[in-house]
């Protein structure tokens, strides 16, 4: 798995997100439930923000002074189409290389006991995982690529 990263004298806070060198989209199937959803987007955004390196931004204090851990600094785009075209865009993605793919599927969200989960997908054929979200992150023109007639989620 290739885990794309920021490198600290990349992390430019006061720029435009824009001007990132990597790109961070989250796509979800616009027709499922929209709890779904909102869990599939919540859990593979967790899981990217574990793994590339100097994506999430300083803490900053309020007014009160009280504390707010950082968020994505780069920004993260939100889009949703349908289940056929965001499994197109996940293997589009795997096939580029050099992106990371983090998928959510279906039976992350039906198996209630992890470990289940993990057996469940131990024995699911690819084209068999119903996925309901996809993060992606990478080079901003390979990812552009990947998702350019795809529509914000709204």
């Amino acid at each position: 798995m290739t885990i794309p990263a920021f490198s600290p004298d990349e992390i430019q806070t006061g720029d435009p997100t824009r001007a990132a060198r990597l790109k961070w989209v989250v796509i979800v199937d616009r027709d499922i439930p929209a709890g779904q959803m909102v869990n599939a987007v919540a859990c593979v955004s967790a899981a990217t923000g574990a793994l590339v390196d100097g994506l999430i931004g300083r803490a900053g204090a309020d007014a009160a002074g009280d504390e707010h851990p950082g968020l994505p600094w780069a920004g993260c785009t939100i889009l949703a189409t349908s289940a056929e075209k965001l499994v197109n865009a996940r293997a589009k993605a795997i096939v580029a290389g050099g992106l990371l793919v983090i998928d959510m599927p279906l039976s992350a969200q039906t198996n209630r006991v992890y470990d289940g989960y993990l057996a469940e997908l131990a024995t699911t054929t690819p084209a068999d995982l119903a996925v309901s979200a996809v993060s992606i992150v990478g080079e901003r023109s390979d990812v552009d690529a990947i998702v350019k007639r795809l529509s914000l989620l709204a």
